[in-house]
């Protein structure tokens, strides 16, 4: 039986002013199966086209975060302590720093791990 789900891509906006951004990862939250992951990857080839003097490892520490918080992971720091709901909020909370969300969407799947894959093949890696 499928179970509803809500996700959000993880950008990078490099120069915030410009609102140029890239999709950098994906965060799924399926409640009534007590899921919350998320997967990230930076292009930095990309980064670097929109923002030459942007430092790419400093954004992949960062983004490196998201999943650990996702987990509950104690590398996450605090917030990865919060219940499974409150981190999804807070990961998905609107910002206006270099790393940011979309608008939360919804959908249906069977096993919310596919799904995640699916997004993150379809809305973050590069077309094959």
């Amino acid at each position: 039986m499928p179970s509803s789900f809500d996700y959000a891509i993880v950008r990078v906006v490099p120069r915030v002013e410009r609102g140029e951004l890239i999709n950098a990862g994906v965060i799924v939250s399926c409640p009534t199966l007590d899921y919350l992951a998320a997967k990230v990857a930076l292009d930095a080839a990309r980064l670097h086209a929109l923002s030459p003097s942007s430092d790419a490892a400093e954004i992949e520490a960062a983004l490196a975060v998201i999943p650990l918080i996702a987990a509950s992971d104690p590398r996450g720091g605090p917030i990865a302590a919060l219940p499974r709901g409150e981190r999804f909020h807070w990961l998905v909370a609107p910002r206006s720093a270099i790393i940011q969300t979309s608008p939360v969407h919804t959908g249906l799947c069977e096993q919310p791990g596919d799904a995640l894959a699916q997004l993150f093949e379809r809305l973050v890696l590069p077309p094959r």
